[in-house]
């Protein structure tokens, strides 16, 4: 056995191993130890336990996780697993089982809750994968465009066809040799997450005699999946925006036994249907819910609802396992008791009646099918392999055999070789199945037997991948606007030679272009009956330089009329229809509530929409008329990082929430940092890693994370690098040993 563990400044590991399985080993046990509160929040999150230590705040994410079968899932994919990638993942999760006791002494957060560290499985970093992209593609969507539909109408379903907070993106860019100072390429770019506390990316370096890789993993999984350098290749994603689940409206019924069937393209068909128990803190007693899956897939909407369900709390249901249990889930045959919730489901997915049981106790309900459940694979082969890459066809042949999420890839190596790409898995269907929810028993809504051929581009001087549409346009249907993009590209045709100090400098741009046609509404509204004030907002937000600078005023007076617009906007008569909550699980809210859509909807609904031309005149005076008022009577809007505060999820939050800076930047910027507009300015999604990846010099590659390198309260890399990440500033890349700290056992 030989490990060794060195750090740099900032506490980042570099780990070193005499093969592959000690090194996966080494990497899962500094994991552990570093972030063991954070691991075992994932492997909870994964099995739908969290509700037992979190309380039933949680029960939502524990019903859908475990409804959507997350870890059978994941334990599926582990059986398909070729042996030398099983091996590999098996020492990483030896690792983690050795480290996490000590690391769990370390994380007063073990003692607040009362959390006993528990066994990882061999599929848990599977399961861990998995439950933290089943949302990535963001198929709740699909239910809102089913209400628009049928509330305003088939023409206004793309209507609100733009990314937000409940989705994932990120700023990508890769820069040929021919336009840097080095003539070598550069990779670049920083991914859009929620931001969590510990964070959601962690820094390190794997050597061992095979290969010596540094990058961002995702604590909880081996290897480097998303951003990796391994001195001659480099490689980053971005969110390919693809659409790749489905949602199916099902009619279900019990019969006489207990048993479950549902309506298929040709008549009634078994689903399997079981209990599950689970324990939520601080409730005198577990509660049931069912779980039911049919051909399509398991069912994620509306499985309380039959004559003879589980137990649960309406559609959110409320579970949980208690730590003590051996984080088992407790199951058995479908009993009776009628759960009260869900929602329905078929041609109209909601109908505005709860999930009432028809005749011959049928009720509707909505499944999901996604391709790790179908094709048991995850893809995860493809992580060793890209540790061992030497150039950009080894990636690109590594990632042939990628599937979950689906991404825009980008590569180049140290020949100057470039690659811009999708990867992934993108099942060949209906159009339909793209739009909405779709009847499981009608014909035609099944999956072909081979994945989409994914498009791929060649590299003209530079490739900017930001969400929008462009390489992945034909998978989508959501997708950014182009306004990242498009900055993007205009700051690099600034330079035929970049560099990585350079380059760094794009991530900051605080240039927003999604304020012109609000800016040019506010032009439009012209002087005539306009009161001073109004007026005098009105030409203050005409002299704006665009820039969402932190400390600047005029950003803060744009955002307070911008949100006065929103709200007058979502409460706009045309909109009425769509107010009302709609009837699904809070944890699809996000997506579902009308003013965040409006919000991220407003370039569009500014010039086309259900909303006459005159309304929206009169909406943008009213806004300048009351925020001319607030600053009439001392109230002026403050500098945009006054409100515009981060605001991270942290499993269990900080008492003292005035210690969040504040940001610059906004949606669209480059420098994306996300509210939502009208409600909150407070962001939870903004740049979850900044990185700069050098092929003339690896130890010239820059990265940064928002926290720090460590997971546990106090140490002295748990946040020293968020005044960094503040400033806009990356912390050096250091790859020589002798530059580095060894870490005694």
């Amino acid at each position: 056995m030989s490990i060794e563990v060195f750090r740099d400044a900032f506490g980042v590991p570099h780990l070193r191993a005499a093969d592959s399985l000690e090194l996966a080993r080494a990497q899962g046990l500094v994991t552990a130890r570093d972030r063991a509160w954070q691991l075992e929040v994932e492997r909870h999150r994964a099995q739908g336990t969290t509700a037992a230590f979190l309380g039933a705040a949680e029960t939502g994410w524990d019903t859908f996780a475990r409804q959507a079968r997350l870890a059978d899932t994941a334990r599926r994919c582990h059986d398909r697993l070729d042996p030398e990638t099983a091996a590999w993942l098996g020492a990483y999760v030896d690792g983690v089982d050795e480290g996490l006791a000590e690391g769990a002494r370390r994380a007063p957060e073990f003692a607040a809750t009362g959390l006993e560290p528990g066994r990882w499985e061999p599929w848990t970093p599977l399961a861990v994968w998995l439950s933290t992209h089943i949302l990535f593609a963001g198929f709740p969507t699909k239910l809102w465009r089913d209400r628009v539909a049928r509330r305003l109408g088939e023409e206004w379903t793309e209507l609100f066809a733009t990314d937000g907070p409940g989705t994932a993106g990120s700023n990508g860019w890769v820069v040929s040799g021919a336009r840097t100072a080095s003539g070598a390429p550069i990779v670049a770019g920083d991914p859009h997450r929620f931001i969590e506390a510990p964070g959601v990316y962690q820094q390190i370096r794997l050597s061992c005699p095979d290969y010596d890789v540094l990058g961002l993993a995702v604590p909880g999984v081996p290897g480097l999946a998303h951003f990796g350098h391994t001195g001659r290749v480099a490689w980053a994603i971005t969110n390919a925006m693809a659409d790749y689940q489905d949602l199916y409206g099902e009619r279900l019924r019990r019969l006489p036994d207990g048993r479950v069937e549902a309506l298929g393209p040709d008549g009634w068909e078994p689903a399997t249907a079981h209990t599950e128990t689970i324990h939520v803190r601080d409730l005198p007693e577990p509660v049931a819910i069912e779980v039911i899956e049919t051909a399509r897939g398991p069912v994620i909407i509306g499985a309380e609802g039959g004559p003879a369900g589980g137990t649960g709390a309406a559609g959110t249901g409320a579970a949980g396992a208690g730590p003590e249990s051996g984080d088992g889930v407790e199951s058995g045959e479908a009993t009776p008791g009628g759960g009260d919730g869900g929602t329905r489901g078929g041609e109209s997915a909601e109908s505005g009646e709860g999930d009432a049981v028809g005749e011959g106790g049928e009720w509707e309900a909505v499944s999901l099918r996604y391709p790790p459940r179908v094709t048991g694979e995850l893809g995860f082969s493809v992580l060793p392999a890209l540790l061992r890459a030497r150039c950009v066809e080894d990636v690109d042949r590594a990632l042939d055999r990628w599937v979950e999420p689906v991404n825009v890839v980008q590569a180049a190596d140290v020949d100057g070789g470039l690659l811009h790409r999708v990867a992934g898995h993108v099942p060949v269907r209906d159009r339909a199945q793209q739009l909405g929810v779709v009847p499981a028993w009608e014909t035609g809504h099944g999956w072909g037997p081979e994945a989409r051929k994914l498009p791929r581009a060649e590299v003209d001087g530079y490739a900017v991948m930001a969400n929008a549409r462009g390489l992945a346009a034909p998978l989508g249907v959501e997708f950014a606007p182009p306004h990242r993009a498009e900055r993007i590209a205009a700051l690099l045709e600034g330079s035929a030679s970049w560099t990585p100090a350079a380059t760094a400098a794009v991530h900051t741009d605080t240039d927003n272009p999604s304020a012109r046609r609000l800016l040019d509404a506010v032009r439009k509204a012209g002087d005539d009956g306009l009161s001073p004030a109004a007026l005098a907002v009105r030409d203050r937000l005409i002299g704006w330089d665009r820039r969402m600078a932190a400390d600047s005023t005029d950003a803060g007076l744009y955002a307070a009329v911008r949100g006065a617009v929103v709200r007058r906007m979502a409460g706009h008569e045309a909109f009425a229809e769509l107010r009302e909550p709609a009837p699904y699980p809070a944890l699809f809210q996000p997506w579902l509530a009308l003013g965040p859509r409006v919000a991220f909807a407003l370039e569009t609904l500014l010039v086309s929409g259900p909303v006459p031309a005159g309304d929206v005149e009169r909406i943008v005076r009213e806004a300048l008329e009351e925020i001319g008022a607030e600053v009439a009577a001392g109230r002026t809007p403050p500098a945009w990082g006054v409100t515009h505060r981060l605001a991270p999820w942290q499993a269990l939050p900080d008492e003292d929430d005035a210690q969040w800076p504040g940001l610059g930047g906004d949606h669209d910027c480059v420098l994306s940092t996300s509210s939502v507009p009208g409600f909150t300015d407070r962001s939870a999604r903004a740049s979850a890693a900044r990185y700069v990846w050098d092929l003339a010099d690896r130890d010239r590659s820059l990265w940064v994370v928002p926290f720090g390198a460590s997971g546990v309260a106090g140490d002295p890399h748990h946040r020293d690098q968020l005044p960094l990440w503040l400033r806009g500033e990356l912390a050096p890349v250091t790859t020589d040993w002798n530059h580095l700290t060894k870490e005694s056992a």
